[in-house]
């Protein structure tokens, strides 16, 4: 039977501190004159444990030593005795003073004594509470062992302040875990302890003594952890079958202190982030500050974290397009919540009617359009061309057309990895709409030159990336979802591979990128090493404390219409020049008559507006010769080397 023990009330505290005074200062004598109690009983023992018991009464009550909950004690209760009996001291020495002076030489206190004294009483005071402590802590795994619960043990990565820290909230035999280890790289710390437990460093022979002992949790208490560190204790934790976990951000611990229920498990997203990148352009506030923009897709899961990066810019206002009422809604409402001196307008439109569009134009005249709207879905467009053509091309060229129209300063669109050699209708689409408003820019320039006008063109930029982390119907949240319903995990290919983005750096790089550009540019990002999806989904799978296809299956259902194996962010024609950052450079891609352009781009909508699905397709091909549809009923479309001349 479980008995709950309760706190001792203050009082009690109170007196047990003052018997244990009187009997450290009694002591204190008996040391002193090696037990000869003779000598001690040449002293008024009466007057003095009286000073004593007034004294430290009046220190007690003062600074609240005894306030403290003793099995919880810690070294703030701890320094506090240690204040309070060097005060003690210093009055016994005033005492002697005082003493000695007024009526005679002999001391009430010898020096000696109060010098043992104070290491007595410093030591019974703190010891008791000590031992009051892992009493109750004995107590406690007791229990839980007569109640069947058998505490998992725990390694700690981090020996600073926050590892510390985290030990001891762990430690609490309420929480079910037992820290039992330490971690850190620096070898010269690696076996040492500290507080009692031993430091281990992170190489694999250190994981199986771990392991070894027992050890089936890794907590990770170091926040600033670089991404390949963490990747690689996260693989090791996994290839020995050790669960991950990390301490939060301090800013979410409950009322500033850390509680274990929110330790957070590792997700596979905090494995993909890269090292954030770091643009310091002062031109971009320059550029935003006061601007009237557009973001158009704003509701979607791009075009709204868009829209919280530009709200640190300072626009003077920012206009929110998409015809998705509800996510419009959901992000009107944070927005005003979360950055409530920016001037927002939700304006709910298509941007494929050109009606609603010009009226949105003549309206707030913006100065500069972030275009993230599309449709993206690669299956959902493969059997829906026309409706991808009218979104993704139309809905582009009434933009740009409107741009120029109303003297916007630039015109940023949102385009994919996969507008290069495009094998899926989606992508294809999105290369048309890069076509479309890099060869308009170019025309623009040209009438500007031949009419030798003075005025500023709208400056055209495009920008490509891959897959972004958690966006709306990515793979990611896929997997978690199969996961949660206990499998199995569809992949299409066991060779598939993908580039990763989170999604603020992918907003952060357009934004730079769009304010980079000095128009016609399409500009590429550096997305790192592409991943692997069958390992994505392993690690995954490993991450919640399965075993892939042994708890959870991993199932391959084959290419879908349109996808390919591998994604490129330039095709064999295109090389790259590089920009003032790293991670952004520009691709230098065949350019286009705009007549010809014109044409094709009018001629393509026309057969979309019909819906004629095959016509549609075929003319996409002529537009983009290296469109070669894949695992797709559009593969027997080909188009006659002679239809691709001007």
């Amino acid at each position: 039977m479980h008995y709950k023990i309760r706190i001792l009330p203050r009082w009690l505290i109170f007196i047990l501190d003052l018997l244990c005074v009187l009997f450290s200062i009694f002591f204190s004598f008996v040391l002193r004159f090696n037990f000869n109690l003779e000598d001690v009983a040449t002293y008024n023992m009466s007057l003095i444990l009286g000073v004593a018991l007034v004294l430290n009464a009046t220190l007690f009550y003062l600074l609240k030593s005894y306030a403290g909950i003793i099995r919880y004690t810690n070294i703030e209760d701890t320094f506090r005795l240690l204040i309070v009996n060097s005060i003690a001291a210093v009055f016994y020495f005033s005492i002697n003073f005082i003493v000695s002076y007024s009526f005679s030489s002999i001391l009430l206190f010898p020096i000696s004594v109060v010098v043992i004294n104070f290491f007595i009483t410093n030591f019974v005071l703190i010891t008791y509470r000590l031992l009051v402590r892992y009493c109750f802590r004995y107590y406690q795994m007791h229990q839980k062992g007569n109640e069947g619960a058998v505490a998992k043990k725990a390694a700690v990565y981090d020996t600073s302040e926050h590892g510390l820290q985290t030990k001891k909230v762990i430690n609490d035999f309420q929480s079910g875990i037992t820290v039992v280890a330490f971690l850190d790289e620096a070898l010269s710390r690696t076996g040492k302890l500290m507080e009692g437990i031993p430091i281990y460093n992170t190489d694999e022979q250190s994981f199986k003594k771990l392991k070894a002992e027992g050890v089936e949790l890794l907590i990770i208490a170091n926040r600033k952890i670089s991404k390949d560190k963490l990747n690689k204790l996260v693989d090791t934790c996994l290839h020995f079958g050790i669960k991950v976990q990390q301490v939060p951000p301090v800013q979410e611990w409950l009322n500033g202190k850390l509680d274990t229920q929110q330790l957070k498990d590792i997700n596979i997203e905090d494995l993909l982030e890269r090292e954030v990148i770091r643009i310091q352009n002062e031109k971009i506030h320059f550029e935003l500050k006061g601007k009237k923009v557009l973001v158009t897709g704003a509701a979607g899961s791009i075009g709204s974290e868009m829209v919280r990066q530009l709200c640190g810019y300072r626009p003077s206002l920012i206009i929110l397009c998409d015809k998705a009422e509800t996510p419009m809604h959901d992000l009107y409402l944070e927005i005003k919540d979360n950055y409530p001196k920016t001037n927002i307008k939700a304006y709910i439109g298509d941007i494929c009617d050109q009606i609603r569009m010009e009226h949105l134009f003549e309206i707030y005249n913006p100065d500069v359009v972030f275009h993230a709207a599309a449709y993206k879905h690669v299956p959902l467009m493969e059997d829906n061309p026309s409706v991808a053509v009218l979104n993704n091309v139309l809905g582009t060229k009434i933009l740009a057309e409107l741009a120029v129209e109303y003297g916007v300063e630039k015109f940023v669109m949102v385009s994919t990895d996969k507008a290069v050699n495009p094998t899926n209708i989606m992508g294809a689409t999105k290369r048309i709409a890069e076509i479309f408003t890099q060869s308009f820019y170019t025309n623009v320039l040209k009438d500007i030159d031949t009419l030798n006008r003075s005025s500023r063109p709208t400056k055209f930029v495009t920008t490509r990336f891959g897959n972004v982390l958690g966006s709306n119907g990515s793979v990611i949240p896929r997997f978690k979802h199969q996961l949660s319903m206990g499998g199995p995990i569809t992949v299409t290919h066991p060779e598939i591979t993908r580039y990763f983005m989170t999604i603020p750096e992918a907003c952060q790089l357009v934004i730079e990128a769009g304010v980079m550009g000095q128009g016609n540019e399409i500009f590429v990002f550096d997305m790192g090493e592409p991943v692997k999806i069958v390992d994505l989904a392993k690690k995954i799978i490993k991450l919640a404390g399965k075993e892939p296809d042994v708890d959870i299956k991993i199932v391959y259902s084959g290419l879908r219409p349109g996808e390919k194996l591998y994604e490129e962010l330039l095709n064999l024609s295109e090389n790259v020049q590089p920009t003032y950052h790293d991670k952004i450079m520009i691709a230098k891609v065949q350019e286009y008559d705009f007549d010809y352009v014109k044409e094709k781009v009018e001629k393509l909508i026309a057969s979309a507006r019909q819906h004629y699905t095959l016509e549609t397709v075929g003319q996409m091909k002529e537009l983009v010769p290296e469109f070669v549809s894949a695992n797709s009923i559009y593969g027997s479309i080909k188009v006659d080397a002679d239809k691709l001349t001007d």
